[in-house]
């Protein structure tokens, strides 16, 4: 059985703080979805980087076989991560093209897939056909227009980031924990 149970005061204002700033940046994110990937690009960058960092120090202070593959690795990472913080525009828009080359790939896989196989229901094949063109057409935009992937990429990363900071916001104002297993269920699942 799940119970409700309370938790401590400080857990939902932390719960209401955080859900309200996801609220707040999936709005920044809606308003201006170009500088929002620019920031996540340099973001991303600063953390290759440390990683990179980290390889290099592995190779030179850690003796074992994959010594020179670290360093030479680390090395690598470090600049590509400063390419891309140096010129986060241009990393970004070539992702967003990349992405876009790779949904063009798989629209038309999905197209070949439906046509080729008769042996799965007129249902399925229309399914994965107009999958197949509605992946195409979007690839298609976004090769056209990098800044329209931009926005795509930027929406669905505000809503996800909306819905999020409502659960977390409401969860802290309702003051409950998620359910739980009782007590009580543990001890009966266990004497069965």
């Amino acid at each position: 059985m799940l119970s409700k149970t309370d938790q401590p005061k400080w857990i939902s204002a932390a719960q209401i703080g955080i859900g309200a700033l996801a609220i707040i940046l999936s709005i920044l994110i809606l308003i201006n979805p170009i500088i929002s990937i620019i920031s996540l690009i340099v973001l991303v960058s600063v953390l290759l980087l440390i990683v990179g960092i980290e390889k290099v120090i592995a190779g030179i202070f850690v003796k074992n076989r994959a010594r020179f593959s670290n360093l030479g690795l680390g090395i690598l990472v470090i600049i590509l991560a400063i390419v891309a913080m140096a010129f986060p525009v241009g990393t970004s828009v070539f992702i967003v093209i990349l992405l876009a080359v790779a949904l063009l790939f798989d629209g038309i896989s999905r197209i070949v897939h439906g046509l080729g196989h008769k042996n799965q229901s007129k249902l399925d094949r229309a399914f994965t056909i107009g999958v197949g063109a509605i992946e195409v057409a979007l690839s298609i935009l976004i090769l056209a227009s990098p800044a329209f992937g931009f926005g795509l990429v930027a929406a669905i990363i505000a809503i996800a980031l909306l819905i999020t900071g409502i659960q977390i916001l409401v969860a802290g104002l309702t003051g409950r924990r998620m359910s739980v297993p009782s007590q009580d269920h543990n001890d009966n699942n266990s004497r069965q």
